[in-house]
């Protein structure tokens, strides 16, 4: 037990979210029953409980000395995290549940949003976060400096919430790409994912110089690319074997029409815009 490291800033952040969330989705879910429900507010709430974990856990404690402790953590953050969040279908509770300036905040993250949720940057976004910190030089000063331990964690979460805003696609955002379209998005991550993992597992030296005084360091780093190539892996697949599935089922019968969602809140890129009664209410 104490080898976890809980920091004050982190426990505020985390019970802040949370307290917006659950304010908004109280009011969301009043209006919108049949979209925001039980199981958003526990995805949700359990993605906030896998990042502290990752943050305040032994998993951070030891990421400076085990390379599998510090593959673990970067799991986490990438592929565990990120979809819990958007499957709580965060964007109209965190917004409605704002004490002040809904419409504003509504605006810009509409604004942002609209530039790069395109699923193409969202899978760069991924690609490129991976790649780039698993550079020895870059991991290094990672490993080196605090402050860039959290730039390294905050862009694997970003990372993360990017590559996954478009499979999850949470409401009331509307997709770019037919769903089917996740299917090779899915797999050519774990292309990538796979490359980075082979040249880990089977490396025949040390790649990070921090972890080489280690007794048994190589094997630390099989361990490592391990748990990059299968449980990343399987966080790629199930996906993309869950939505082949459907693409391959015969179609249902044609569904009523959702209600219209104008009145939730300022639209995220693809959505209506609220009506100002209600931005404010």
């Amino acid at each position: 037990m104490r080898s976890w490291y809980v920091e004050p800033a982190l426990v505020a952040a985390l019970a802040l979210a949370a307290i917006i969330y659950v304010r908004g989705w109280r009011r969301v879910r009043t209006r919108h029953p049949d979209r925001i429900g039980n199981a958003q507010l526990a995805a949700f709430l359990l993605g906030l409980a896998t990042l502290f974990l990752a943050l305040a856990s032994p998993l951070d404690t030891f990421a400076d000395r085990f390379l599998a402790v510090h593959m673990s953590q970067h799991i986490v953050l990438l592929v565990v995290t990120p979809p819990l969040l958007l499957l709580g279908a965060p964007i109209a509770p965190l917004l409605r549940g704002l004490p002040l300036g809904r419409a504003r905040v509504g605006a810009f993250v509409n604004a942002i949003a609209h530039r790069i949720d395109h699923p193409v940057a969202c899978w760069l976004a991924m690609s490129i976060a991976m790649w780039a910190w698993h550079v020895p030089a870059a991991y290094e000063l990672a490993l080196a400096s605090r402050a860039w331990h959290v730039a390294e964690h905050a862009t694997f979460l970003t990372a993360g919430l990017l590559f996954w805003w478009p499979v999850v696609q949470p409401w009331p955002s509307r997709p770019r790409w037919p769903r089917a379209a996740m299917i090779p998005y899915l797999l050519l991550a774990d292309v990538q994912n796979t490359a980075l993992a082979a040249i880990l597992t089977f490396s025949d030296r040390v790649l990070y110089p921090s972890y080489a005084v280690n007794p048994g360091a190589l094997d630390d780093q099989v361990t490592a690319g391990v748990l990059m190539w299968v449980p990343m892996s399987l966080a790629y697949l199930v996906p993309a074997g869950i939505l082949t599935a459907r693409w391959l089922s015969p179609p249902r019968a044609a569904a009523r029409p959702a209600p219209p969602i104008a009145s939730t809140l300022p639209h995220v890129h693809g959505t209506p815009t609220a009506a100002s009664s209600h931005a404010h209410g």
